[in-house]
């Protein structure tokens, strides 16, 4: 499926806006000297073909949507000589190539949770619920959340937690080796791999890798498709409640792609 002319237009746009919004001296260009000659702000795409090291001409078919599914090498050049976000990043994505980007622009992308988050998870009831980042760390989290841990202490880093922590892999997450964490593993791995330049998510795969234990179990799993799908049921032992099975659903804030909204229901053991 083509995009439409209206998308087109709306991507020309929001590149040209950039382009004006990026002062030429400032990426290595001289200073224009008073005279005839182009007065438009910011980069010409003359300019964009020279940081982009393409032939001429070349930028000015891609914004003019005359490319046809360019390739991730030249989209990636674009955004980030733009400094498109990640939103725009994805729109770029969508119009040029109809799919979504198979990584996130920014290694940061993910990490900034608006505050409102804490206000909805406080309302949430009969559920435990938290949103962490793309690193990972738990950000905002409900009451339920936190009485399901030992003393009550919630992690600051749910991953870290469920593939290091002693507790959760012999007190907690019931089945740990067999059945937690040959399903959480894949997660990380690609998480890393959305964002390989993030010195958060690297240091936590490699803590895993030098784990004895979560090292191996790591190299034989975290290549495995993500096996995960709304209403995943995994074993587990309530601090509060005992033994039973976490039923869980995930969703994506809209503005911080790579985080994840969890809401998962507790059943205990002996229940139907």
């Amino acid at each position: 499926m083509k995009p439409s002319a209206g998308e087109r237009g709306r991507l020309k746009g929001i590149l040209q806006a950039r382009r004006a919004a990026i002062d030429p001296v400032g990426a290595g260009f001289p200073q224009r000297r008073p005279g005839p000659g182009r007065r438009a702000a910011g980069l010409s795409q003359e300019q964009m073909d020279v940081l982009l090291t393409r032939t001429p001409g070349t930028y000015n078919r891609f914004e003019n949507g005359q490319i046809g599914r360019p390739g991730s090498d030249l989209l990636t050049a674009v955004a980030r000589t733009l400094r498109l976000d990640e939103q725009e990043w994805a729109f770029l994505w969508l119009v040029m190539r109809r799919e979504s980007p198979p990584h996130a622009l920014h290694g940061s992308a993910g990490t900034s949770i608006a505050g409102a988050w804490q206000r909805v998870t406080d309302h949430i009831r009969g559920a435990l619920a938290y949103v962490n980042d793309a690193e990972w760390n738990v950000i905002v989290h409900n009451e339920e959340f936190r009485r399901f841990f030992p003393r009550g202490q919630a992690p600051s880093n749910v991953m870290r937690w469920m593939l290091l922590a002693p507790e959760a892999r012999t007190d907690v997450l019931m089945d740990w080796e067999t059945v937690w964490a040959p399903a959480m593993m894949p997660h990380l791995k690609h998480s890393v791999e959305l964002r390989p330049g993030n010195p958060a998510l690297g240091r936590l795969a490699r803590d895993v890798l030098d784990d004895p234990v979560a090292g191996p179990l790591y190299r034989e799993h975290a290549g495995a498709p993500i096996p995960y799908h709304d209403g995943s049921e995994l074993p587990v032992r309530h601090a509060v409640h005992g033994p039973g099975r976490l039923t869980t659903c995930l969703a994506e804030p809209v503005t911080a792609p790579g985080a994840r909204i969890n809401l998962s229901f507790y059943t205990p053991a002996d229940a139907p």
